[in-house]
């Protein structure tokens, strides 16, 4: 890859990483998509966002896809 074009993607998923910081927790949904799982007990509490997660994998490689070509 050529350095000038992983600089520039380099800058876009830190400018991602900065919003989704920033406003996190004001996106609506993101963390409560469906497919997250949840569980919670009396002394114990569980949460995996998977549908979170597949949601950003499929953003990211999208992003990826798009700077390839």
């Amino acid at each position: 890859m050529h350095p000038g074009k992983l600089l520039i993607l380099l800058g876009v998923l830190l400018i991602l990483a900065g919003l989704l910081y920033t406003w996190g927790g004001k996106i609506p949904l993101l963390g409560r998509l469906p497919g997250d799982i949840r569980l919670t007990r009396d002394h114990f509490s569980f949460y995996f966002p998977l549908g979170t997660c597949i949601l950003i994998s499929v953003l990211l490689s999208l992003v990826f896809w798009l700077f390839r070509r």
